[in-house]
């Protein structure tokens, strides 16, 4: 592919929105951004990078807890680039030590594949009370085995993200997992503020989906909630209209002590890209009113896309689209300690995004930059 410029109606860098901007692409990559010269190829749309998740059950049909394995990740990853995300970090919910010790294996043996940042894992080792989907039996404090499991993913340099709740996790382990290079997400939790701030300063530096599986803020009892809240730690939360209100997702965000740490996740089960249920725990979990609804009644994850979130928290919540950008972008990189996926410098044009005004994808840039070769 020859040297070309493409200049697009609008330019997302991960943190600004501009217009009259153009990109250098060389050898199918960004090599430069500047002011658009006269020779440029103009594009209709919002160019963007694509979008970060750090928090993905499955997608096109597999659920990763039922498939642990390589090709589980490469289908959960396809099946979300193609609405725009093009880096996910798989998230193993609760299980038995086995099927977590499988989802690590997979993600050591995926390592540097196309879109694939590392594990979540979420649960086993969170709070009874709040433990939402997450099948009881399986629910334990935190032992040897998981710390283990996150001591061989971060040996392979793998990145790591994992949900526990105070009451189930020591300070000191806490502090063991953050020395390890793990990101220590709060979630899934009754813990009163005291606990939370303890955690916080014990090395925990994020909250998983902010409101939902927390013990909430009150006037006398500020709870997970209000701790995330007035934390400096990253937090994400789902903005799908059903786990939390518009109005609390606003809430939440202006009350912030520090910008540019509240992120976008999908929390996203298998059935976006994929059919309209799936079994977990031997249940199936069925797709009603955009809701994924268990057995008991609860919310199962949700289905939803990073685009699908940043549509809403311009149109329903009221942030500016630089803003929400962002969110799904360069917030979400940062937290992971992988701030490149968030930026256009030197990426592969595959990874970067053309979106109209509702926030889908308009073309596909690979194809359209096909006929600059030489």
């Amino acid at each position: 592919m020859k040297d070309q410029w493409i200049t697009p109606n609008r330019l997302f860098d991960g943190r600004t929105l501009s217009t009259g901007k153009a990109l250098r692409i060389n050898d199918g990559c960004v090599a430069d951004i500047d002011d658009a010269p006269k020779d440029a190829i103009p594009v209709r749309g919002l160019l963007s990078p694509g979008f970060v998740d750090l928090q993905v059950n499955g997608g096109g049909g597999v659920q990763l807890n039922a498939t642990p394995t390589v090709d589980g990740l490469g289908a959960i990853a396809a099946a979300h680039r193609r609405f725009g995300t093009v880096a996910v970090l798989p998230t193993v919910i609760t299980d038995t030590p086995d099927v977590i010790d499988r989802a690590a294996d997979a993600a050591i043996a995926a390592k540097g594949q196309q879109g694939i940042l590392g594990l979540h894992i979420e649960g086993p080792h969170i709070a009874m009370a709040r433990r939402g989907t997450h099948a009881p039996d399986k629910i334990r404090p935190m032992d040897a085995r998981t710390m283990n499991t996150v001591a061989r993913l971060r040996a392979a340099d793998v990145g790591v993200m994992i949900t526990v709740a105070p009451e189930a996790t020591t300070p000191e382990q806490i502090a063991q997992l953050g020395q390890m290079g793990a990101v220590v997400s709060l979630g899934h939790t009754d813990a009163s503020f005291e606990m939370m701030e303890a955690a916080f300063a014990a090395g925990a530096r994020c909250a998983t989906h902010l409101f939902n599986a927390m013990s909430p803020m009150t006037g006398r009892a500020p709870g997970a909630v209000g701790a995330v809240i007035n934390s400096t730690a990253y937090s994400g939360i789902i903005c799908d209209g059903h786990h939390v209100a518009d109005q609390m997702i606003a809430l939440a965000i202006r009350a912030r002590p520090v910008p540019e740490r509240m992120f976008l996740v999908s929390d996203a089960m298998a059935t976006v890209g994929g059919p309209d249920h799936f079994d977990l725990y031997g249940q199936t979990i069925r797709l009603k009113d955009g809701r994924l609804i268990n057995d008991e009644g609860n919310l199962a994850g949700a289905h939803v896309t990073q685009a699908d979130g940043v549509w809403r928290l311009v149109r329903r919540v009221g942030l500016s689209l630089s803003d929400a950008l962002s969110m799904a972008t360069s917030i979400p990189a940062d937290c992971i300690g992988q701030p490149a996926f968030g930026g256009l410098d030197g990426r592969r044009i595959e990874d970067l995004i053309l979106l109209d005004d509702d926030m889908k994808i308009a073309v596909d840039l690979g194809s359209l930059l096909s006929g600059m070769v030489d």
